[in-house]
């Protein structure tokens, strides 16, 4: 008797419809390769010039008072997603060289190849260079950490700041930093991501839409800041 076919292989299952392209590419054209790694206090620095952009771009730089040593205080003082996390974007012309320091129990470094029409110029090359001796560069960020929702009975993620430089726009890469949040929370078991978009920003709204998230006009932002918010430092 002949021996029975083996069964056919499992249907894998669909990976989440995020648009951008798999880690393992082949470079055509002009290759742009891409890493979202997680910071370290060494990061700072590019950390804190991102902001300062983020701010320019946003009309807000008379809000702006971070500094370095600042961000210094409060930053990294816990493990990764159990407060204050961000996940910088790095960019390069040439594949990453294998670096074990990047990798860690709780995260591992995302790489990605986006095949473009033509060479990019960064003209902040120099100023955003990651490392020495290589043509890695900083292009971009997101800052998030943990909330709660009592509805849901879960935690999630809030989005505080995300921000991809100007020439590197409009290429996939936001989309590729808020999609290592969503899939972050989705693998902690979390039960949503939620962030801020400020209502003139018609591009970034249209952009989060397309990506799945709801636009919710009904809330409004309340915040105590400044002297309304010393005034309650003996209020009790």
């Amino acid at each position: 008797m002949a021996a029975a076919a083996p069964p056919p292989p499992p249907t894998p299952a669909p990976s989440a419809p995020t648009g951008l392209p798999d880690s393992d590419s082949t470079p055509v054209g002009h290759p742009l390769f891409t890493r979202i790694r997680l910071a370290t206090p060494l990061d700072i620095p590019h950390i804190h010039k991102l902001i300062h952009q983020m701010a320019i771009f946003e009309k807000l730089t008379h809000l702006f008072t971070a500094t370095e040593s600042s961000l210094a205080s409060t930053l990294f003082k816990s493990p990764p997603f159990q407060s204050f996390t961000i996940f910088l974007l790095e960019v390069s012309a040439h594949p990453f060289e294998k670096d074990s320091n990047l990798h860690s129990q709780s995260f591992t470094p995302i790489e990605r190849i986006f095949n473009l029409d033509h060479t990019l110029i960064d003209p902040e090359a120099e100023t955003f260079k990651s490392g020495i001796n290589c043509d890695v560069v900083v292009a971009g960020f997101v800052l998030f950490f943990p909330n709660f929702s009592t509805f849901l009975g879960k935690p999630g993620f809030y989005v505080e700041d995300l921000f991809v430089r100007e020439c590197y726009r409009r290429k996939g890469l936001g989309k590729l930093l808020l999609s290592a949040v969503a899939s972050q929370a989705v693998k902690m078991e979390y039960g949503r991501v939620e962030w801020v978009v400020l209502d003139w920003n018609v591009n970034a709204i249209k952009f989060y839409e397309e990506m799945g998230a709801n636009v919710l006009p009904e809330w409004r932002i309340c915040r105590l800041t400044g002297p309304a918010l010393e005034a309650y430092r003996d209020a009790i």
